[in-house]
């Protein structure tokens, strides 16, 4: 039974969501300056920067895109790949609205915008207590984007400092997913899924073109990892 969530944003709701957060935002901070630093050698104003991170908040897109920028890529086709990479939201949305089924429609407006990969690994969990409801994950979702923005633009003004391939920034955002999923690999399914969907997305980009691999490599190994955990005994020893 789905519970229904509080919708109020007393000062208790808001700490509890900040001291949710601020792992994200912290580690927000070093992924948003090397982005910021990307951009800014990729020729992008700090400001045109600032845009992107309001109007597309997702890291990992806007890092493609600026990648694709430096490569002299058309807009259309960074549209197009961004918009692929950016599929996946669809298997975070489908599994928090669950949790958000008593909302009203421009409150989840308002949640949609603020869904990362971040976020999701930290709301979705806590969505099965008492003690977090919508309240709570807006804060983690837009006190996280706040950081976010302040942090590509920081880092678009700072770039200029910065020599082209210095400090390990381009390694940046592979460090951050690496971390979420150490952090949600729990039981060996988990494992064995996290595993299996390396392995598949490896394999399909030898044959996939463009960037789909990663997306259908993500709905594969959550499929076979379902399937599995199904099958009586399969998940006895987790």
């Amino acid at each position: 039974m789905t519970k229904t969530l509080t919708v109020g944003f007393p000062r208790h709701r808001f700490l509890r969501g900040l001291s949710a957060a601020w792992p994200i935002c912290v580690g927000y901070v070093p992924i948003g300056l090397a982005l910021g630093v990307l951009g800014q050698k990729a020729g992008l104003h700090p400001l045109a920067l600032g845009c992107m991170s309001v109007f597309v908040f997702a890291g990992s897109s806007q890092f493609i895109a600026v990648a694709m920028m430096s490569g002299g890529s058309g807009i259309s086709s960074i549209i197009a790949t961004t918009f692929v990479v950016n599929l996946r939201h669809l298997l975070m949305s489908s599994a928090l609205a669950v949790h958000l089924r008593s909302c009203p429609r421009w409150l989840l407006a308002v949640f949609a915008y603020g869904v990362t990969d971040e976020s999701f690994a930290v709301n979705y969990p806590r969505f099965g207590s008492d003690r977090w409801g919508v309240g709570e994950a807006l804060t983690v979702n837009h006190s996280a984007n706040l950081v976010w923005i302040a942090s590509t633009v920081v880092g678009g003004y700072g770039g200029q400092f910065i020599p082209a391939g210095a400090l390990g920034v381009d390694f940046a955002l592979p460090a951050m997913f690496i971390c979420l999923l150490v952090y949600q690999i729990r039981t060996r399914r988990h494992l064995v899924t996290a595993v299996l969907a390396a392995a598949l997305a490896v394999g399909l980009s030898l044959m996939v073109p463009g960037n789909i691999h990663v997306v259908l490599s993500a709905v594969l190994a959550a499929a076979l990892g379902t399937i599995g955990h199904k099958i009586p005994g399969a998940g006895a020893k987790e």
